[in-house]
Protein backbone atom coordinates (compact mmCIF):
# COMPACT_ATOMS: atom_id res chain seq x y z
CA UNK A 1 0.00 0.00 0.00
CA UNK A 2 1.26 3.60 -1.19
CA UNK A 3 0.64 5.76 1.84
CA UNK A 4 2.87 8.80 0.66
CA UNK A 5 2.71 9.77 -2.81
CA UNK A 6 2.55 13.19 -2.36
CA UNK A 7 -0.87 14.19 -2.06
CA UNK A 8 -2.53 11.14 -3.87
CA UNK A 9 -3.26 8.21 -1.35
CA UNK A 10 -3.84 5.03 -3.78
CA UNK A 11 -3.49 1.09 -2.55
CA UNK A 12 -1.08 0.14 -4.66
CA UNK A 13 2.43 -1.43 -4.12
CA UNK A 14 5.75 0.68 -4.73
CA UNK A 15 6.53 -2.37 -7.00
CA UNK A 16 5.08 -1.01 -10.03
CA UNK A 17 6.87 2.06 -9.86
CA UNK A 18 9.75 -0.28 -9.87
CA UNK A 19 8.66 -2.12 -12.82
CA UNK A 20 7.09 1.18 -14.70
CA UNK A 21 11.41 1.46 -15.05
CA UNK A 22 11.93 -1.87 -16.30
CA UNK A 23 11.65 -1.31 -19.88
CA UNK A 24 14.05 2.30 -19.66
CA UNK A 25 17.12 0.04 -18.54
CA UNK A 26 16.48 -2.84 -20.69
CA UNK A 27 16.47 -0.33 -23.58
CA UNK A 28 19.69 1.31 -22.38
CA UNK A 29 21.73 -1.89 -21.76
CA UNK A 30 23.40 -0.48 -18.67
CA UNK A 31 26.70 -2.02 -17.49
CA UNK A 32 26.28 -3.64 -14.17
CA UNK A 33 29.55 -2.28 -13.35
CA UNK A 34 30.84 -1.52 -9.11
CA UNK A 35 30.77 1.91 -10.03
CA UNK A 36 26.94 2.04 -11.52
CA UNK A 37 25.31 -0.18 -8.97
CA UNK A 38 27.47 1.90 -6.09
CA UNK A 39 26.15 4.97 -7.49
CA UNK A 40 22.50 3.80 -7.65
CA UNK A 41 22.46 2.73 -3.65
CA UNK A 42 23.89 6.48 -3.02
CA UNK A 43 21.55 7.79 -4.73
CA UNK A 44 18.57 6.30 -3.27
CA UNK A 45 20.19 6.69 0.17
CA UNK A 46 19.11 10.31 -0.52
CA UNK A 47 15.45 9.79 -0.36
CA UNK A 48 13.99 10.65 3.03
CA UNK A 49 13.77 7.55 5.12
CA UNK A 50 10.27 7.01 7.14
CA UNK A 51 11.58 4.44 9.33
CA UNK A 52 12.90 4.70 12.96
CA UNK A 53 15.97 6.01 13.72
CA UNK A 54 16.25 3.23 16.38
CA UNK A 55 16.11 -0.60 15.21
CA UNK A 56 17.45 0.45 11.54
CA UNK A 57 19.75 -2.78 10.40
CA UNK A 58 19.72 -1.62 6.63
CA UNK A 59 20.94 1.16 4.32
CA UNK A 60 18.12 2.99 2.76
CA UNK A 61 19.81 2.51 -0.54
CA UNK A 62 20.87 -1.02 -0.46
CA UNK A 63 17.44 -1.96 0.29
CA UNK A 64 15.75 0.02 -2.54
CA UNK A 65 18.82 -0.69 -5.22
CA UNK A 66 18.05 -4.40 -4.16
CA UNK A 67 14.30 -4.01 -4.95
CA UNK A 68 14.89 -2.39 -8.32
CA UNK A 69 17.39 -4.78 -9.40
CA UNK A 70 15.42 -7.71 -8.41
CA UNK A 71 12.29 -6.26 -10.27
CA UNK A 72 14.59 -5.97 -13.04
CA UNK A 73 15.22 -9.80 -12.42
CA UNK A 74 11.80 -10.35 -13.04
CA UNK A 75 10.08 -10.37 -9.38
CA UNK A 76 6.81 -9.23 -8.68
CA UNK A 77 6.29 -10.14 -5.43
CA UNK A 78 7.84 -9.10 -2.02
CA UNK A 79 8.69 -12.88 -1.49
CA UNK A 80 10.43 -13.32 -5.02
CA UNK A 81 12.53 -9.95 -4.13
CA UNK A 82 13.42 -11.80 -0.42
CA UNK A 83 14.50 -14.97 -2.86
CA UNK A 84 16.47 -12.97 -5.68
CA UNK A 85 18.50 -11.58 -2.63
CA UNK A 86 19.70 -14.92 -1.18
CA UNK A 87 19.94 -16.06 -5.14
CA UNK A 88 22.80 -13.23 -6.00
CA UNK A 89 26.38 -12.97 -5.58
CA UNK A 90 28.03 -12.04 -2.63
CA UNK A 91 29.53 -9.76 -4.96
CA UNK A 92 26.42 -7.90 -6.36
CA UNK A 93 25.44 -8.00 -2.38
CA UNK A 94 28.84 -5.60 -1.78
CA UNK A 95 28.27 -3.40 -4.47
CA UNK A 96 24.93 -2.37 -2.99
CA UNK A 97 26.16 -2.42 0.39
CA UNK A 98 23.69 -5.02 1.33
CA UNK A 99 25.71 -7.53 4.38
CA UNK A 100 22.52 -9.57 5.45
CA UNK A 101 19.19 -11.04 3.63
CA UNK A 102 16.15 -9.00 4.73
CA UNK A 103 13.22 -10.75 4.71
CA UNK A 104 10.00 -10.07 2.67
CA UNK A 105 7.96 -8.09 5.78
CA UNK A 106 11.10 -5.78 6.20
CA UNK A 107 10.95 -5.09 2.39
CA UNK A 108 7.17 -4.75 2.62
CA UNK A 109 7.00 -2.48 5.42
CA UNK A 110 9.67 0.26 3.82
CA UNK A 111 7.86 0.04 0.71
CA UNK A 112 4.36 1.15 2.42
CA UNK A 113 5.60 3.75 3.93
CA UNK A 114 8.27 5.03 0.90
CA UNK A 115 7.21 8.45 -0.66
CA UNK A 116 6.71 6.96 -4.45
CA UNK A 117 7.11 10.38 -6.39
CA UNK A 118 10.83 10.18 -4.43
CA UNK A 119 11.43 6.80 -5.62
CA UNK A 120 10.18 7.69 -9.28
CA UNK A 121 12.51 11.15 -9.36
CA UNK A 122 15.96 9.39 -7.85
CA UNK A 123 15.26 6.47 -10.28
CA UNK A 124 14.91 8.75 -13.33
CA UNK A 125 17.38 11.35 -12.59
CA UNK A 126 19.83 8.00 -12.30
CA UNK A 127 18.36 6.63 -15.74
CA UNK A 128 18.86 10.08 -17.21
CA UNK A 129 22.52 10.24 -16.35
CA UNK A 130 23.43 7.26 -17.69
CA UNK A 131 21.19 6.92 -20.87
CA UNK A 132 22.58 6.89 -24.34
CA UNK A 133 22.85 10.82 -25.71
CA UNK A 134 19.51 10.99 -27.74
CA UNK A 135 20.74 14.49 -29.61
CA UNK A 136 21.33 14.56 -33.75
CA UNK A 137 24.66 15.26 -34.39
CA UNK A 138 23.53 18.30 -36.57
CA UNK A 139 21.98 19.88 -33.32
CA UNK A 140 24.16 18.56 -30.31
CA UNK A 141 22.12 21.54 -28.35
CA UNK A 142 18.53 19.86 -28.37
CA UNK A 143 17.30 16.71 -26.66
CA UNK A 144 13.20 16.05 -27.21
CA UNK A 145 11.43 15.34 -24.34
CA UNK A 146 7.94 14.26 -24.40
CA UNK A 147 5.16 14.77 -21.47
CA UNK A 148 2.20 12.10 -21.81
CA UNK A 149 -0.27 10.71 -19.54
CA UNK A 150 -1.02 6.86 -19.01
CA UNK A 151 -3.29 4.49 -17.15
CA UNK A 152 -1.00 2.17 -16.06
CA UNK A 153 -1.69 -1.42 -17.60
CA UNK A 154 -2.96 -4.13 -14.73
CA UNK A 155 -3.59 -1.16 -12.22
CA UNK A 156 -7.47 -1.07 -12.34
CA UNK A 157 -8.68 -3.69 -10.10
CA UNK A 158 -12.63 -4.37 -9.36
CA UNK A 159 -13.94 -1.23 -7.93
CA UNK A 160 -10.31 0.68 -7.72
CA UNK A 161 -10.21 3.24 -10.49
CA UNK A 162 -6.47 2.68 -12.63
CA UNK A 163 -3.79 4.57 -11.88
CA UNK A 164 -2.54 7.42 -14.04
CA UNK A 165 0.65 9.33 -14.30
CA UNK A 166 2.15 11.77 -16.05
CA UNK A 167 5.85 11.17 -17.06
CA UNK A 168 8.34 12.93 -19.24
CA UNK A 169 10.00 11.14 -21.20
CA UNK A 170 13.55 11.07 -23.65
CA UNK A 171 12.36 10.34 -27.33
CA UNK A 172 15.65 8.26 -28.01
CA UNK A 173 15.05 5.07 -25.97
CA UNK A 174 12.03 6.16 -24.35
CA UNK A 175 13.58 6.33 -20.96
CA UNK A 176 11.33 7.86 -17.90
CA UNK A 177 13.30 10.71 -16.55
CA UNK A 178 10.38 11.58 -14.20
CA UNK A 179 6.64 11.08 -13.46
CA UNK A 180 3.80 12.11 -11.32
CA UNK A 181 0.85 9.97 -10.34
CA UNK A 182 -2.40 12.28 -11.00
CA UNK A 183 -5.83 11.15 -9.90
CA UNK A 184 -7.18 11.74 -13.03
CA UNK A 185 -6.84 12.86 -16.92
CA UNK A 186 -8.09 16.24 -16.11
CA UNK A 187 -5.36 17.08 -13.75
CA UNK A 188 -2.72 16.50 -16.20
CA UNK A 189 -2.54 20.30 -16.61
CA UNK A 190 -1.86 21.47 -12.90
CA UNK A 191 0.58 18.39 -12.99
CA UNK A 192 2.58 20.20 -15.77
CA UNK A 193 5.08 22.44 -13.87
CA UNK A 194 5.77 20.07 -10.96
CA UNK A 195 6.42 17.34 -13.20
CA UNK A 196 9.60 19.43 -15.19
CA UNK A 197 9.85 21.10 -11.99
CA UNK A 198 13.55 19.46 -11.21
CA UNK A 199 14.41 19.09 -14.63
CA UNK A 200 17.82 21.53 -16.62
CA UNK A 201 14.79 22.43 -19.01
CA UNK A 202 18.26 24.05 -21.02
CA UNK A 203 18.47 22.57 -24.43
CA UNK A 204 15.44 20.41 -24.27
CA UNK A 205 12.40 20.30 -26.47
CA UNK A 206 9.23 19.82 -24.53
CA UNK A 207 6.78 18.00 -26.92
CA UNK A 208 3.33 17.18 -25.62
CA UNK A 209 -0.57 17.04 -26.46
CA UNK A 210 -3.13 19.19 -27.45
CA UNK A 211 -4.64 19.17 -23.71
CA UNK A 212 -1.17 21.22 -22.79
CA UNK A 213 -1.15 24.02 -25.36
CA UNK A 214 -1.58 26.50 -22.58
CA UNK A 215 0.04 29.33 -22.49
CA UNK A 216 0.70 29.22 -18.51
CA UNK A 217 2.93 26.26 -19.93
CA UNK A 218 4.64 27.81 -22.83
CA UNK A 219 5.61 30.73 -20.68
CA UNK A 220 7.10 28.24 -17.62
CA UNK A 221 9.23 26.50 -20.43
CA UNK A 222 10.71 29.46 -21.80
CA UNK A 223 11.22 31.50 -18.31
CA UNK A 224 13.27 27.90 -17.88
CA UNK A 225 15.72 28.09 -21.22
CA UNK A 226 13.66 25.43 -22.31
CA UNK A 227 11.86 24.82 -26.16
CA UNK A 228 8.53 23.63 -27.44
CA UNK A 229 6.46 21.63 -30.06
CA UNK A 230 2.88 22.01 -29.28
CA UNK A 231 -0.43 20.55 -31.26
CA UNK A 232 -2.61 23.15 -31.90
CA UNK A 233 -6.45 21.67 -32.63
CA UNK A 234 -9.74 23.54 -31.31
CA UNK A 235 -8.86 24.77 -27.51
CA UNK A 236 -6.52 27.70 -29.65
CA UNK A 237 -9.42 28.62 -32.15
CA UNK A 238 -7.50 32.04 -33.36
CA UNK A 239 -4.26 30.11 -33.32
CA UNK A 240 -5.51 27.06 -35.55
CA UNK A 241 -6.77 29.21 -37.67
CA UNK A 242 -4.24 31.40 -38.16
CA UNK A 243 -1.84 28.21 -38.97
CA UNK A 244 -4.41 26.89 -41.28
CA UNK A 245 -3.99 30.06 -43.48
CA UNK A 246 -0.56 30.13 -43.67
CA UNK A 247 0.99 29.41 -47.53
CA UNK A 248 1.52 26.05 -46.68
CA UNK A 249 1.57 25.37 -50.54
CA UNK A 250 4.48 27.76 -51.24
CA UNK A 251 6.95 25.66 -48.20
CA UNK A 252 9.12 22.86 -49.53
CA UNK A 253 8.66 19.83 -48.07
CA UNK A 254 11.41 18.95 -45.31
CA UNK A 255 10.76 15.41 -44.21
CA UNK A 256 8.27 12.37 -45.09
CA UNK A 257 8.53 9.03 -43.76
CA UNK A 258 6.75 5.61 -44.43
CA UNK A 259 5.95 3.18 -41.67
CA UNK A 260 3.96 -0.21 -40.87
CA UNK A 261 2.40 -1.64 -37.75
CA UNK A 262 -0.93 -1.84 -35.93
CA UNK A 263 -2.40 -3.30 -39.03
CA UNK A 264 -2.00 -0.19 -41.01
CA UNK A 265 0.73 1.67 -43.50
CA UNK A 266 1.08 5.15 -42.81
CA UNK A 267 2.88 8.00 -44.65
CA UNK A 268 3.63 11.45 -42.96
CA UNK A 269 4.83 14.59 -44.48
CA UNK A 270 6.07 17.44 -42.52
CA UNK A 271 7.05 21.30 -43.26
CA UNK A 272 7.94 24.00 -41.67
CA UNK A 273 7.71 27.75 -41.61
CA UNK A 274 9.32 30.66 -39.35
CA UNK A 275 6.26 33.15 -38.90
CA UNK A 276 7.44 36.79 -38.68
CA UNK A 277 6.44 38.98 -36.46
CA UNK A 278 5.34 35.29 -34.80
CA UNK A 279 2.06 33.12 -33.98
CA UNK A 280 -0.84 34.17 -31.49
CA UNK A 281 0.96 31.75 -28.80
CA UNK A 282 3.40 33.24 -26.09
CA UNK A 283 7.13 33.52 -28.13
CA UNK A 284 5.91 30.51 -31.06
CA UNK A 285 7.49 31.75 -34.07
CA UNK A 286 7.66 28.02 -36.09
CA UNK A 287 5.19 26.76 -37.27
CA UNK A 288 4.44 23.20 -38.34
CA UNK A 289 2.09 20.90 -40.77
CA UNK A 290 1.88 17.25 -40.94
CA UNK A 291 -0.25 15.65 -43.47
CA UNK A 292 -1.21 12.32 -42.08
CA UNK A 293 -2.15 9.03 -44.69
CA UNK A 294 -3.34 6.18 -42.93
CA UNK A 295 -4.22 2.94 -44.61
CA UNK A 296 -5.98 0.37 -43.11
CA UNK A 297 -4.48 -3.34 -44.03
CA UNK A 298 -7.84 -5.09 -43.12
CA UNK A 299 -10.13 -2.38 -45.09
CA UNK A 300 -7.44 -0.63 -47.41
CA UNK A 301 -9.90 2.37 -46.17
CA UNK A 302 -7.28 5.59 -46.47
CA UNK A 303 -7.41 8.21 -44.17
CA UNK A 304 -5.88 11.67 -44.73
CA UNK A 305 -5.66 14.18 -41.32
CA UNK A 306 -3.71 17.34 -40.73
CA UNK A 307 -2.00 18.27 -37.92
CA UNK A 308 -0.55 21.86 -36.77
CA UNK A 309 1.74 22.61 -34.21
CA UNK A 310 3.62 25.96 -32.87
CA UNK A 311 7.14 25.87 -31.46
CA UNK A 312 9.78 27.51 -30.02
CA UNK A 313 13.21 26.63 -31.24
CA UNK A 314 15.56 29.04 -30.58
CA UNK A 315 18.50 27.31 -32.50
CA UNK A 316 17.13 26.96 -35.74
CA UNK A 317 14.02 27.30 -38.06
CA UNK A 318 12.75 23.75 -37.81
CA UNK A 319 12.56 20.67 -36.50
CA UNK A 320 15.76 18.83 -35.63
CA UNK A 321 16.92 16.28 -38.47
CA UNK A 322 16.35 12.14 -36.99
CA UNK A 323 13.95 13.07 -34.31
CA UNK A 324 11.22 14.53 -36.82
CA UNK A 325 8.33 11.59 -36.12
CA UNK A 326 8.63 11.77 -32.40
CA UNK A 327 8.52 15.32 -32.11
CA UNK A 328 4.67 15.60 -32.56
CA UNK A 329 2.16 13.22 -31.03
CA UNK A 330 -0.82 11.58 -32.87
Amino acid sequence: MIMNRGRVRVPSSLIDVLQRHRGDVELLHLPAGPSELTSLADVLDRLPDPRRVRGRRYRLGSLLALCLLAVLGGATTLAGIARYAVDITPDVRERIGLRRLPRATTLGRLLARLDGDALDDAVGAWLARHATDPVDDDFPELVGVAVDGKAVRGSRQGTRAAIHLLAAVLHEGQTVISQRQITAKSNEIPAFSPLLERLDLRGCVITADVMHTQTSHAEHLINRGGHYVLVVKDNQKKLRRQLRRLPWREVPLQHRTRAQGHGRREIRRLKVCTVQPGLLFPHSVQAIEVKRRRTSRTTNKTTIKTIYAGAMLRTCGSVPGGTRRAYLPE
